[in-house]
């Protein structure tokens, strides 16, 4: 399971380290591969899958029918785009340059473990969403059952 906040520097060649905290457990239980792809839901974001997590998604994702608009869209972002690496000897991944411009990411991210996955956001993105609050009308009975 992934979860934590990592400000992240990308360098010149597109390159990010993946967390100490994280790299072990990527290169042990998931064989050093990850799966890029745009998160379709925030367009600030990048979705990092470990490969074996990966796959089912995918899977589920190209089954949609092709008729509706939205799961045309849906298989564009999370399939078309996926990017397959794998970690160099130094623990870091290079991000495609199309998505790092789509998202606006240049040099400072912000990498967020989400259980199964990682969000990598662009720092502008980031903080646009730490600084959005949920109003009343906002509240599903999800929510409301939260014990906080």
């Amino acid at each position: 399971m992934f979860q934590g906040e990592t400000a992240i520097t990308i360098d010149d060649k597109g390159r990010m380290a993946v967390p100490t905290a994280f790299r072990d457990q990527v290169a042990r239980d998931h064989g050093n591969r990850l799966v890029i792809t745009y998160n379709p839901f925030d367009g600030g974001s990048l979705w990092i899958f470990p490969y074996e997590a990966w796959e089912p998604l995918r899977d589920h994702v190209n089954r949609l029918p092709k008729v509706k608009t939205a799961n045309r869209l849906m298989q564009f972002k999370v399939v078309g785009a996926a990017t397959v690496v794998e970690l160099d000897g130094n623990g870091r991944i290079t991000l495609p340059k199309s998505m790092r411009e789509a998202i606006d990411i240049e040099r400072k991210a912000v990498l967020l473990g989400m259980g199964d996955k990682f969000e990598l956001w662009s720092e502008k993105a980031h903080t646009a969403q730490v600084r959005a609050v949920l109003s009343d009308e906002d509240l599903t009975d999800d929510l409301l059952d939260l014990p906080l």
